[in-house]
């Protein structure tokens, strides 16, 4: 059995125009535990909530739109025999719920909606075979747990306290029989060999992060006065691989110089580990996240479940084909008794041509049916015209200006960042050709005489003529230790300096002992230099 857990920093976009289907396949793992999701209910569409081969489960926030979010995606022969979401058990209102919740009295009911509300966890529980032959079952945490943010001291005190829950919840599971695993970003790196950086060792122990994950986990040669029951199944196997990290800073570059930390974990019960655990791996070669996949491998099978539970996203209205449908108020429908009879629309398309009903006296296209986007397009429609009208310069040059963001087609993008690109020939010197984008995003060409106290230009004295006038920002200045043009960045920390600009080495961020590193080069950006 293939576990997985990766914090794909948005799923969305980590799906592309592929869809996830191909993603989950690659990944080759039976569960696949997804954080950071940043999908709120409002924003899931059915190509993420139902694959072709998997059964998913989402736990989404309830406190702010695009933040947070897991998921977590079982293949078929993997479906779990019950799931919820969250730790507390506060949003289980449904059959095919796990229970066993721990002691509930250590926290308030504000205080559990509030670590719940952010769509921190997702359970499953699911039947495997031992390698001994055993049938039982193993419930799968999937966690993102909080991050401490040192400018919101109450986001330290949440973490911690998001811990101790997840901590009776798994420690609950585990007293009720079978097998519990934890997947998932935890947002501590454990020792100093899974920081790039762990600086003053005394003060690196002391992160109360680090103490909890002391007393929760255990270790082989450990004595265990507090009984710990989970295990660290990558640290199991490989207690001393250094350089082993799975989380890095995209702002400064440093996976390409692996200057990381090593925050995303599989956490199994000491029983299962030892009995079980067959392979716990890195993945960072996989790309697409500044986080990479962890795995685990068992000796067990695991044995599917005959039906999803109700929690699986198939069974939301909007994805089960309950909710009503924009389609539904486009047809007629009488009504007779308790029954309904829809009847065809005023056209109906027969072959290449369109039938149009005598009630109807609208004429139609003789090639096809009329595309819905006719309606949205501006101006009148000619009778008779053909319905490919709606792809026209004009709407394809609204379509790529506003949905995609992108330039319209056979736009070619600016030259040496001044104005538009020059497009006449010496035969055309006094002219030149400038592309712009009216109010809705559809180029228009103006043009511009080229020509300096009566003398007429030829383009490149042109464009010379334009550089003279815009020289555009300074070059940046060269680092000491490389020589190399520097890169501009913003201080964005609250403070005295938040908003000022400066330079600093282009290298990306890793060991001052290595020389493919980013040097100390500093230097506060001026009005003279920007």
């Amino acid at each position: 059995m293939r576990l997985l857990s990766w914090n794909v920093n948005g799923l969305r976009a980590g799906a592309g125009a592929a869809g996830l289907k191909p993603l989950l396949d690659a990944l080759g793992a039976d569960v696949i535990c997804l954080q950071e999701t940043k999908i709120t209910r409002d924003l899931l569409e059915e190509p993420l909530a139902v694959v072709e081969g998997y059964n998913a489960y989402f736990s989404f926030s309830r406190t702010r739109s695009g933040y947070s979010g897991v998921a977590t995606f079982c293949k078929a022969t993997a479906t779990p025999e019950a799931a919820e979401e969250g730790l507390s058990g506060l949003w289980t209102k449904h059959e095919g719920a796990i229970g066993c919740y721990g002691a509930p009295g250590d926290f308030t009911t504000e205080e559990l909606q509030a670590l719940d509300s952010e769509g921190r966890a997702v359970i499953t529980r699911h039947r495997i075979c031992t390698s001994e032959q055993q049938e039982t079952t193993l419930t799968v945490v999937n966690v993102y747990c909080p991050r401490a943010d040192p400018e919101k001291p109450e986001r330290g005190e949440f973490k911690l306290r998001f811990y101790h829950l997840l901590q009776a919840r798994a420690e609950a599971l585990l007293r009720a029989g079978g097998h519990v695993v934890i997947m998932g970003d935890i947002n501590t790196a454990h020792k100093p060999i899974d920081h790039c950086d762990p600086g003053d060792l005394e003060s690196f122990q002391e992160h109360p992060g680090r103490n909890w994950l002391d007393g929760f986990l255990w270790e082989p040669g450990k004595e265990s006065p507090h009984g710990e029951l989970f295990v660290d199944t990558f640290r199991f196997l490989h207690p001393t691989q250094k350089e082993a990290y799975t989380c890095w800073c995209n702002v400064t570059g440093s996976r390409h110089l692996n200057y990381g930390t090593r925050i995303d974990y599989i956490l199994a019960d000491r029983a299962l580990a030892l009995s079980e655990l067959k392979e716990a791996q890195l993945r960072p070669e996989v790309f697409g996240s500044d986080h990479c996949p962890v795995q685990a491998v068992l000796k067990s099978v695991c044995l599917g479940a005959p039906r999803c539970p109700p929690l699986c996203t198939r069974f939301l209205p909007e994805f089960a084909g309950t909710q009503q449908k924009l389609s539904r108020f486009l047809v007629k429908v009488e009504r007779n008794g308790l029954l309904e009879k829809r009847q065809k629309p005023d056209w109906v398309e027969t072959g290449a041509a369109t039938v149009v009903s005598k009630k109807s006296r609208t004429i139609l296209s003789q090639k096809g049916q009329v595309d819905l986007r006719h309606f949205f397009k501006g101006g009148n429609r000619t009778e008779g015209t053909d319905s490919a009208e709606c792809q026209s310069d004009t709407y394809m040059g609204w379509r790529a200006t506003e949905d995609s963001g992108k330039e319209p087609p056979g736009e070619t993008a600016r030259v040496d960042g001044h104005g538009g690109e020059e497009v006449a020939s010496e035969t055309q010197a006094p002219v030149e050709i400038v592309r712009e984008k009216s109010s809705i995003g559809v180029a228009n060409e103006r043009t511009v005489d080229c020509r300096k106290d009566g003398v007429t230009l030829k383009p490149t004295q042109s464009a010379a003529l334009w550089r003279s006038l815009l020289p555009g920002p300074a070059r940046p200045p060269l680092c000491k230790a490389h020589g190399e043009p520097c890169v501009l960045r913003t201080v964005k920390k609250p403070g005295a300096n938040c908003g000022r600009r400066f330079y600093v080495c282009a290298r990306p961020l890793g060991k001052s002992s290595d020389p493919r590193a980013r040097c100390d080069f500093f230097l506060w950006a001026s009005r003279d230099n920007l």
